[in-house]
């Protein structure tokens, strides 16, 4: 009996840990996966078997039909939804990766480079930005006002800005940064609102990805500085000494040693921006709606019709669902580096 509880090694358990292991392995799956199992058999339901339910097994419960199917992609809810899956697929993938672009950018930067910005440039600089924003809030031009607000800044950087001795660190920049994902989305949302309004660029593209990057780029930041803090700076040295500049270092040595933290970062921001729900609630109206937007509006409208939401559903979740299984190497690796120091 001894030896049913007894461990080889340190890699390989005792007959009844193994079997322990299984166990709690198979509940926590099951656990996990049944959510999507449920989901994708009550796309195969109309609203009879669904409200005279549960029924569990296709072809032994119920009998499965595609009614619900037809209905999103080819019936009445069709337009809305390729439209809107359409925005999404261009929307989010785009904002990711500008985000991934500036954040990776700018986390090498924090990492390699050190930076003492003065209190007093950060404080005109800010003034200047509402500076700007209340002279398009009063009517005056976008293009007159930011030239009159860097005219301005640059001025009082030269004068009043000098006075201010006190200066920031690479960590002060970084936690500032993260900090910005810590304040809830709705206490923004009106301010961006009033932007885009008066910058005549509500239900457009262009609205969705600046407001997507700008909320998305303190995270990329904050993952991708961590990652490239783990990537040997002795390389870039040797690489600095046979000639190369700091842009072919960081091209050819730093983004290829970095490709399964950017993975990882890339499909995380991809997956925030692809269920994104307030931010297009606000900033669209009708040609730039998102796939969150069109299960929003099935439930308001129509009630709670779970077979046809269902579908909605799958169709948002398949294709994050697909990307993640190709890229999954590159995400595992991603996810680990950092775990042990040293």
């Amino acid at each position: 009996m001894k030896r049913w509880f007894q461990s080889k090694s340190i890699n390989t358990p005792s007959p009844v840990g193994a079997i322990l292991s299984y166990l709690v392995l198979g509940f926590w799956a099951v656990l996990i996966l049944f959510p999507l199992y449920w989901l994708i058999v009550t796309s195969f339901k109309n609203s009879g078997q669904v409200n005279e339910g549960p029924f569990y097994i296709p072809f032994v419960d119920f009998k499965p039909t595609l009614d619900a199917w037809k209905y999103i992609l080819v019936g009445d809810l069709s337009k809305d939804t390729i439209r809107n899956f359409t925005n999404t697929a261009i929307v989010a993938p785009i904002s990711a990766l500008l985000a991934l672009i500036f954040g990776a950018t700018a986390a090498y930067a924090l990492v390699r480079f050190e930076y003492r910005p003065r209190v007093g440039a950060i404080l005109t600089f800010i003034g200047c930005v509402i500076l700007s924003i209340l002279l398009v809030s009063a009517g005056l031009t976008w293009q007159i006002a930011l030239v009159v607000s860097f005219v301005l800044f640059f001025i009082l950087l030269q004068t009043i800005g000098r006075r201010f001795k006190r200066a920031l660190g690479n960590n002060d920049i970084a936690f500032w940064m993260i900090s910005q994902r810590m304040l809830p989305p709705i206490a923004v949302v009106i301010p961006i609102y009033l932007i885009f309004q008066q910058l005549h660029l509500l239900d457009t593209y262009t609205a969705l990805i600046i407001t997507y990057v700008a909320s998305n780029l303190p995270i990329v930041i904050w993952l991708m500085r961590d990652y490239i803090s783990n990537i040997p700076i002795e390389l870039e040295e040797c690489a600095s000494i046979d000639g190369a500049s700091r842009y072919r270092i960081f091209w050819s040595i730093v983004l290829p040693l970095a490709v399964p933290g950017l993975v990882a970062t890339f499909l995380f921001v991809l997956v925030f921006t692809w269920n994104e729900y307030l931010l297009a609630l606000f900033l669209s109206s009708a040609k730039v709606q998102t796939l969150p937007l069109t299960i929003a509006a099935q439930n308001a409208t129509r009630g709670p019709q779970w077979w046809n939401m269902s579908v909605l559903i799958l169709i948002m979740i398949v294709p994050v669902i697909v990307i993640a299984i190709i890229l999954e190497r590159y995400i595992t690796r991603g996810l680990l580096i950092g775990a042990v120091k040293g």
